[in-house]
């Protein structure tokens, strides 16, 4: 076997300490292996292990390792026959610059394609879309050209409809948070010696800037450095981000995950491939920007202890440490305030299917597994993923516990940022709608109905929403377009509809702002209006990107505003054994 070019040796590393005798180790590289073991036992899972059957010497199997396998691994090998076993260490990224050739083509095919085709926006995400948005277009053009009047009731009835819906979920979201009782102190974490491994996933694209920011927060987590496994997870091409992490010594419990290029460069894709070489049985996902809590990972490790199996996904509570930045930074404060300590508790508590966040999610590896990773295609994965968990029979629950991170505040980013999450949003809609018969039986009706208010009804509000604008008119006593087609006594119950609508949305904003240690933000809650419009800009750029570039990821760019308010320091040590790096 040939020597690796450099690029080949840097797409999994670590830090290379010089062992103290390095005649004891193998080289892998200068004495290849026997292929017939290898292929035997399987370059993957070799790969997944940290192992290399190696050859075969006086009748024993000789077994490579960097790391010393686990009892697991040890079962793995004896399954496949090997008997006789006989353990040598080898240098330290040895293993992958062998395997990794082999397997990166079979890893980049299961990256890009490991959700299967009728459960991926690949296959079947637009049809159902395209369906609609003709059936919408036909209907609407002979309505008006037949009965203008007739189509524009039909136009209020929906916008009223949709404004009732997406209000009545929130309500009902409220009162479900409302009504709940006194939550239990949280489950101590396990001793030290009993703790899981806890996989970090952390995507990086042209993210230079952020690498000191983000290892001097993510050094702050108060976990045992050998349980801690953290994948920094950069794109081959992208050559910023990767010079800046060769001028950075990394800690031992960091490394560096590589992806090679392919034929779409997204989120999802970057996790799946990253996944083949994460050794926890919990995965963490962060986003480059992130400041976690310190004893958060304690927490999450303590509440799926305490949780059963069918436990796969636990979502923290994402907050601004820019909230002061400007007007939008406010509004966007106010608006993840609203869905992280209001909206997606209630639809917890309601029994609802929890869309997860991007970051600050913690999944059972199992149960990641069992839905076929992330949907690589799918520019909004952490709703799809969410979604597709329910189906599994897989809950979702929430933990207390906060991330601070950058709010987009500037308004054209903002702007292609939401777009994006609109363009996920109506493609997982439309891959759940593919088959609504078996979405039904999966998820029951009650569910069911709680994905179309909660995706469609999201999509259909912002669509709909310069109509409903058109009733501040009618407030304010002017002349309303549609006076000619409607009475007067429907417009007015139209409007009052809108301003109720309005009055739940900042009821609920002044309450989350209160729950999130805010409350002055509360007074920002009536520039809402000037805020959300921008949405409707976003979803009608996104409606277009689902026809022409479905698949197409807009990076957002991290480290523009500086933290307003302080980011918490870590607290003071736990009374227990803690492995140092």
């Amino acid at each position: 076997m040939t020597a690796l070019s450099p690029s080949r040796r840097a797409i999994v590393s670590a830090p290379r300490d010089a062992p103290p005798d390095r005649r004891a180790f193998i080289d892998p590289v200068a004495q290849p292996p026997d292929p017939r073991l290898l292929y035997r036992f399987g370059v993957i899972r070799a790969l997944r292990h940290g192992v290399l059957p190696w050859r075969r010497i006086g009748g024993r199997t000789v077994v490579l390792f960097a790391q010393p396998p686990s009892p697991g691994t040890r079962a793995a090998l004896e399954r496949v026959g090997f008997s006789r076993l006989r353990y040598r260490r080898c240098a330290p990224g040895a293993l992958h610059d062998v395997l990794l050739p082999l397997a990166e083509p079979v890893l980049l095919l299961r990256a890009e394609a490991r959700v299967p085709l009728d459960q991926s926006c690949r296959g079947v995400g637009r049809r159902p879309l395209c369906m609609l948005a003709i059936a919408l277009g036909l209907g609407s053009a002979l309505s008006f050209a037949v009965a203008p009047a007739a189509a524009l009731a039909l136009v209020c009835a929906l916008c009223a409809l949709t404004l009732c819906v997406n209000s009545a979920l929130k309500i009902a979201a409220t009162l479900a948070t409302l009504g709940r009782p006194p939550a239990p102190p949280p489950p101590a974490p396990p001793s030290a010696e009993r703790l899981p491994v806890i996989s970090l996933l952390v995507p990086l694209f042209h993210e230079a800037r952020m690498l000191a920011p983000l290892l001097d927060r993510l050094g702050r987590l108060d976990y045992p450095r050998d349980r801690l496994d953290l994948c920094l997870i950069v794109e081959a091409d992208d050559h910023e981000t990767r010079a800046a992490l060769s001028r950075i010594a990394l800690p031992a419990w960091a490394r560096l995950v590589v992806v090679p290029t392919g034929r779409i460069r997204t989120k999802p894709r970057a996790l799946n491939y990253a996944m083949f070489f994460a050794r926890g049985s919990l995965i963490g996902i962060y986003d480059a920007e992130d400041a976690p809590a310190p004893d958060q990972l304690l927490r999450v490790a303590a509440r799926f202890a305490a949780s059963g199996p069918k436990i796969g996904c636990l979502q923290g509570v994402l907050d601004y440490y820019n909230a002061r930045s400007n007007w939008i930074a406010r509004c966007f404060t106010l608006e993840y305030a609203s869905w992280f300590r209001v909206v997606l508790p209630g639809l917890d508590r309601l029994g609802l299917v929890v869309p997860l966040g991007g970051t600050t999610l913690f999944l059972r590896r199992h149960a990641i597994e069992a839905v076929g990773g992330w949907d690589a295609h799918n520019v909004t994965e952490d709703a799809d993923l969410g979604l597709r968990l329910a189906r599994r029979g897989f809950r979702t629950e929430l933990i207390d516990s906060v991330t601070l991170e950058e709010a987009n505040a500037r308004p054209w980013p903002w702007i292609k940022q939401r777009s994006r999450w609109l363009k996920g949003y109506a493609m997982s809609w439309g891959v759940a709608m593919h088959d609504p018969e078996r979405l039904w039986r999966e998820l029951g009706a009650w569910r069911f109905m709680g994905v179309q208010a909660l995706f469609l009804g999201t999509l259909a509000q912002f669509t709909l929403a310069p109509v409903l604008w058109s009733f501040w008119l009618v407030i304010f006593g002017l002349p309303h377009p549609m006076a000619p087609w409607l009475d007067r006594p429907e417009l007015i119950g139209l409007a009052l509809v809108f301003v109720l609508s309005e009055c739940v949305t900042c009821a609920v904003a002044a309450l989350a702002a209160r729950r999130a240690g805010r409350p002055k933000l509360a007074l920002w809650a009536p520039v809402l209006q000037v805020y959300f419009p921008l949405a409707t800009v976003a979803v009608w750029r996104a409606l277009w990107q689902v026809l022409r570039r479905p698949f197409h990821w807009e990076k957002t760019r991290h480290g523009v505003f500086a933290p307003t308010s302080p980011i918490s320091a870590p607290p003071p040590p736990l009374p227990r054994p803690a492995s140092t790096g």
